[in-house]
């Protein structure tokens, strides 16, 4: 990972990567873009726009991802025409956005989203009003709603391979930034000082990680360079826009990288800071749990199967719950409550960092609480069990606590063999547990099964 990191200690650009005046233009020939490859409603905004006597291109990730023969998960168009003034060339034009408005043109069930070409926000210097300032005392941009020139859109864009405009119409590429020979080396490299655009946005840093992730790149070294003393940053980041950027994170199928790339850099401290300090203190075990969930999230992504945050978020922050159990049982509170307790004020401290909808605190909690009552087996406990609604998310979580070296006595093999058994010999695995006094929670005798089951049954873990 530290290889694929830094693989750009060998870059020969210079330190800061400043803009050109004049784009480097790339002309059909010296690229391998082709229109056709691009949404035809894209396409067609783009023409009408230009018919019309405004600048537009083809912008960003669209641009970047087809450079990478990756098939983009939507295609925006960058304009010199207001919102406005794009709205009254399409019937179909809906402005949306307060802070800066944005066009969404609908073509059916594809969106493509159009924006006027934006300017930093002028400095502060002149500002009498402390109230209207762009930026807070770090530094960090609180207003960036200004309309400017092509040149102005694409500094202010934050990486170079993100600064690349194409124009269909042409089909030539301007590139303001030296994103191509970025791309063509794999490379994410911030345009402008790197310290200076962290602290305009400490998002941004975390933005570095999920492109390196995701399209297998190498942070260039002086990108990365400010990180770790940056990192703590985050925490001035609204907990709402956190919570959209780890979905951003750990659900776009390269989590796993992700996770290694966060703890390598000192952002998941930030993020998860009672799941940092179990790190720190039990690294083998919150390791290999954290990145079986994610290794199991990435694979259901690939597989188009379902995924929900509870499970995910269930899964990053367990790790740090079992101290805080044990410390309310040795109060002499029973299990399930000291679970719930634990639980409840973990949630209660994350939420404080990322706001996790209650929508998904709920299922997650019920998570945890599964993990108490899957050993309570006794009588028509199981049964009652497997009925429950959250008995597969649960069942899934103790599979991949076992993974993660837990020692269960056995009890994901158990429900396993319970799942699959008939009515009498589920009734004969109640009997094999015998009178316990925590309620039958004994090891199981073993039944005969077919090999390879339990790995099958915990395939869909990651929470449907």
């Amino acid at each position: 990972m530290l290889k694929k990191l830094f693989q750009s200690f060998r870059s020969p650009l210079r330190r800061t990567q400043h803009l050109r005046s004049t784009p480097e233009v790339l002309n059909s020939g010296q690229h391998s873009l082709q229109r056709a490859q691009f949404s035809r409603y894209a396409v067609n905004i783009v023409e009408r726009l230009q018919n019309a006597g405004y600048q537009a291109y083809l912008v960003g990730g669209c641009v970047r991802d087809m450079l990478l023969n990756i098939t983009p998960k939507d295609f925006d168009v960058a304009t010199s025409a207001t919102p406005e003034q794009v709205r009254a060339e399409f019937r179909n034009a809906r402005i949306i956005g307060r802070r800066f408005k944005l066009v969404h043109i609908h073509f059916g069930r594809e969106i493509i989203e159009v924006a006027t070409f934006r300017a930093n926000h002028p400095q502060d210097d002149e500002e009498e009003d402390s109230n209207q300032s762009s930026r807070n005392e770090s530094g960090r941009i609180l207003r960036d709603n200004v309309y400017g020139t092509l040149e102005d859109d694409a500094q202010r864009r934050d990486f170079t391979i993100n600064a690349l405009y194409y124009d269909p119409v042409s089909e030539r590429i301007l590139d303001y930034a030296n994103g191509v020979h970025d791309i063509r080396n794999r490379l994410i490299r911030l345009i402008g000082d790197p310290t200076q655009r962290y602290q305009e946005d400490p998002v941004r840093m975390l933005r570095a990680v999920r492109f390196a992730a995701k399209l297998n790149f190498g942070i260039e070294k002086h990108t990365a360079l400010p990180i770790r003393g940056l990192a703590p940053m985050l925490r001035e980041i609204p907990s709402a826009r956190l919570f959209e950027e780890v979905l951003k994170l750990f659900l776009s199928g390269y989590a796993a990288d992700t996770f290694e790339m966060l703890v390598d850099l000192e952002l998941f401290d930030p993020l998860f800071p009672a799941s940092a300090e179990a790190l720190e203190h039990n690294p083998t075990y919150t390791h290999t749990l954290i990145s079986e969930a994610l290794i199991n999230t990435d694979l259901r992504i690939k597989q188009n199967k379902p995924v929900t945050p509870a499970f995910l978020f269930a899964a990053l922050l367990w790790p740090a719950l079992p101290a805080r159990v044990l410390r309310l049982q040795a109060q002499g509170m029973p299990p399930i409550p000291a679970m719930q307790e634990a639980a409840h004020e973990l949630i209660s401290e994350q939420c404080q960092r990322i706001a996790i909808p209650k929508r998904f605190t709920l299922p997650i909690r019920e998570i945890w609480d599964m993990q108490e009552r899957l050993p309570r087996r006794s009588g028509k406990r199981a049964d009652a069990l497997l009925d429950n609604p959250r008995f597969r998310a649960g069942y899934d979580f103790l599979l991949l606590r076992e993974s993660a070296g837990e020692q269960t006595d056995g009890l994901g093999e158990w429900w396993t063999d319970y799942q699959d058994a008939n009515d009498s010999e589920r009734r004969e695995m109640i009997r094999d547990l015998g009178s316990k006094d925590d309620g039958g929670s004994g090891a199981p005798r073993k039944r005969r099964r077919s090999s390879g089951a339990k790995r099958k049954r915990g395939a869909d873990g990651a929470g449907e």
